[in-house]
């Protein structure tokens, strides 16, 4: 069957099984940072945004998606050009494996996307579901708040959040 949704800001056809699940269909088409955890929907490694809400990707049909917009890390920025958020984790020390990163990046954009200026509670709430084998999560709290800061400055200089 075919799935067509607007995936990293493009428009895309994908060919997909009638029951493939939305990581697979994603993997297949090139989307690596979507990684396979669980399988349960209960780690966060296969997070991605879906209408800019967090879902786990393991436990949905790719025709679940049918027309919606999805985002994955891939779509947030680049080695050149990294998003805040990218930027602070690396500066908080906050990636180890990275395995885990992709998945709690994205919620913590959904989280500063309706939130930009978070408490520690509100990164901890938003980064719950994510496991992480590495670190103790404190890092990442504080890079999530970093980055929001790092956002309001630049939406306060008339640059624009992304």
């Amino acid at each position: 069957m075919k799935l067509t949704a607007t995936i990293n800001g493009v428009r895309r056809t994908l060919e997909v099984a009638p029951r493939a699940l939305l990581i697979d269909a994603l993997r297949d088409a090139g989307y690596t940072s979507v990684k396979r955890g669980c399988e349960t929907g209960d780690c966060g490694a296969c997070t991605v945004l879906v209408d800019g809400v967090p879902l786990a990707s393991c436990v949905v049909f790719a025709g679940q998606v049918e027309g919606r917009v999805l985002t994955t890390v891939e779509g947030l920025g680049t080695p050149d050009r990294p998003h805040p958020l990218m930027e602070a984790m690396v500066d908080a020390g906050a990636v180890q494996c990275g395995f885990c990163t992709p998945g709690m990046i994205l919620s913590a954009k959904a989280l500063l996307d309706e939130n930009p200026d978070p408490t520690a509670a509100d990164v901890k709430d938003a980064l719950d579901g994510h496991l992480c084998r590495c670190t103790g999560y404190v890092k990442q709290i504080e890079a999530v708040l970093d980055a929001a800061a790092r956002l309001r400055t630049r939406a306060a200089a008339g640059g624009g959040a992304r």
